[in-house]
């Protein structure tokens, strides 16, 4: 009987690692410039579909109800509370990367080509955006 409950704690406990290997999740995005956090966003998934919005800002000099002005798309004058920032990210087939999707830089209005791969066993999501030849990555933590 011990070990039969043995596994199926050990069986539990894997399946959480895994779960948490998903983007899916709410975070805390870092500047990659400054260090400071700058926002929480939750990212949902559905039909194998990741997207993500902004929950909470969280920059020193953050407005309540500041606006995406820089926005050229129907999220245009947008509150940032709640914008939607990710968009279309699909899992690759081989492996825990997922692109494919937009991730839009709501400070300058552009949208960048998308990759999400979580790391340290899923406490952490390295987003990066890129064009062209140009990229910029991200770390950002899990909060739950």
């Amino acid at each position: 009987m011990r070990a039969i409950s043995f596994v199926a704690v050990l069986l539990s406990a894997c399946g959480a690692v895994f779960a948490q290997s998903t983007p899916a999740g709410l975070w805390r995005n870092i500047d990659d410039k400054t260090g400071e956090v700058k926002a929480e966003i939750r990212v949902t998934e559905s039909g194998g579909v990741l997207n993500g919005r902004i929950e909470k800002v969280l920059r020193k000099d953050a407005k309540p109800d500041e606006k995406c002005v820089e926005c050229t798309d129907d999220r245009k004058d947008k509150p940032m509370v709640g914008l939607e920032i990710i968009r279309g990210a699909k899992k690759a087939p081989d492996g825990d990367v997922s692109q494919g999707g937009l991730i839009l830089d709501p400070e300058n209005g552009r949208e960048y080509r998308l990759r999400l791969t979580p790391r340290g066993n899923g406490q952490k999501l390295e987003v990066r955006g890129s064009f062209g030849p140009f990229w910029r990555t991200q770390t950002w933590v899990r909060v739950q």
